[in-house]
């Protein structure tokens, strides 16, 4: 499992990430990802996730952008001390890989920052025999 974490104006991303096997298939160059992150409002004013934003990198070095509303069709509003954790994927042509990226977050009073997702490692895990 590979992890990352940031904290951004008192919320932090932390993310777990794992390859996916029974969602894989390495003979038509196909490999599945599986991550988990849990934000979680550190600071003392209320915030809501309002877009994301991935920067995605194969193992060739090919770039995919990503940007959306919301993160799993919602977008999370967390008052101080609250979290919020999801689990989403991602496909890739090839075994290894990068994601990073932010959440574009608002607060309470309309101010609006990007939160950071660190960068964090997907690869397929290899077996020594």
């Amino acid at each position: 499992m590979f992890t990352s974490e940031a904290v951004t104006r008192e919320v932090r991303v932390s993310v777990a990430a794992e390859f996916s096997p029974e969602r894989s298939k390495p003979t038509d160059n196909q490999w599945f990802f599986v991550y988990t992150i849990t934000i979680a409002n550190e600071g003392r004013e209320t915030v809501q996730l309002v877009t994301r934003h991935w920067i995605i990198t194969d193992g060739t070095g090919d770039v995919e952008e990503v940007r959306g509303p919301g993160v799993v069709g919602e977008t999370p509003t967390l008052a101080p001390g609250e979290t919020f954790t999801y689990t989403s994927g991602c496909p890739l042509t090839t075994p290894f890989g990068l994601m990073q990226g932010t959440y574009q977050m608002v607060t309470k009073e309309g101010e609006v920052f990007d939160a950071t997702v660190a960068p964090f490692t997907l690869s397929e895990p290899y077996t020594v025999h």
